[in-house]
């Protein structure tokens, strides 16, 4: 399976991307308590990887992902699978040094932990920034593409969340980091964090504008066409009626307007291929502009959740089967 569940323009679920700005605040306010406090931030004083458990879990991931990035790896002993990735991600923190901790999490011993994480079976990897949890991905992957993931979401806590890490040594003490000179922002990075701006601050019409204005100077930038979508996404159905909408979807089957719309609910609120397989049904039963309206729509929640996801594959194939 690919390692992309999580589509990085910002940290997105969709939930995430809405209360950014409310997760930041959070984290920075976190930060100064423990300034005050004397205490030292966690993601410099703890080891890289834990084991955390139902009872750990709000102190050892919780509190500490508003100083770092925490992966959780849920695995069994009985998934031989879960016990190599573990092993390649236990790698990769130490190489990555402090720029994100690892808790792994044994699934039969934390039961509650794993189904409020939502995760369909093992292994299965989640990060969590801020208080703010999301899927990374699901299933076996190569280096390369652990890396890629990564590497995304230790930029989405710098850029986003004002997260950075605390870059040490695994088993060392930290040692007082060189302040680097800082590089001055792009106007492309100007204009994409404007854009990131409006979309954490609610302004989903300023986001768009900004998005689009992004891409008219640079149309191949991913995160940008990432950021429209989902913030278009999020403008259609910010003031949508869920029972109205999905009552109108059940009521009229041939209804595409109304197919589209539930479709676009349905993945706000997560259910990512029950959106998927109504519009893949509404292709099939349609022909002409309607067929296109939602193969484009399908197409563009696509792009929402990220070309590499498994279930953005599976609803590829299944479009393909009904398209030809």
């Amino acid at each position: 399976m690919q390692p992309r569940n999580m589509s990085m323009s910002g940290v997105v679920d969709l939930a995430a991307l809405k209360a950014a700005g409310e997760a930041k605040a959070k984290a920075e306010q976190a930060r100064a308590q423990r300034q005050d406090a004397g205490a030292p931030a966690p993601s410099a004083a703890s080891p890289l990887v834990i084991d955390v458990t139902e009872e750990t879990f709000e102190s050892e991931v919780l509190q500490r992902s508003s100083e770092v990035p925490v992966v959780i790896s849920f695995w069994a002993e009985q998934a031989e699978q879960s016990k190599q990735l573990n092993e390649t991600l236990e790698r990769l923190v130490g190489e990555y040094a402090g720029r994100f901790l690892l808790a792994r999490a044994d699934v039969y011993a934390n039961q509650l932990l794993f189904q409020q994480f939502g995760a369909q079976g093992v292994p299965a990897v989640f990060a969590v920034l801020a208080g703010q949890a999301m899927p990374l991905f699901q299933g076996a992957a190569a280096d390369d593409q652990i890396r890629e993931v990564l590497d995304q979401l230790i930029a989405v806590g710098e850029q986003r969340f004002g997260i950075v890490g605390a870059p040490v040594e695994a088993g060392a003490a930290p040692a007082a980091a060189a302040t680097p000179e800082p590089r001055p922002a792009t106007p492309q990075e100007l204009a994409l964090s404007a854009a990131h701006d409006a979309l954490d601050a609610g302004d989903l019409g300023g986001a768009v504008q900004a998005y689009r204005n992004v891409l008219a100077d640079e149309p191949a930038n991913a995160e940008a066409k990432l950021g429209l979508a989902q913030a278009e996404l999020l403008q259609r159905v910010q003031d949508a009626d869920p029972q109205a909408v999905r009552k109108a979807a059940a009521d009229n089957p041939a209804d595409v307007p109304a197919q589209l719309a539930a479709a676009d609910l349905d993945l706000v609120g997560g259910h990512v291929e029950d959106a998927f397989g109504r519009l893949v049904d509404t292709v099939r039963r349609t022909a002409g502009d309607d067929r296109d309206a939602a193969r484009l729509r399908l197409l563009e929640l696509f792009d929402v959740i990220g070309a590499d996801d498994p279930r953005v594959v599976t609803a590829r194939v299944a479009l393909a089967r009904v398209l030809f």
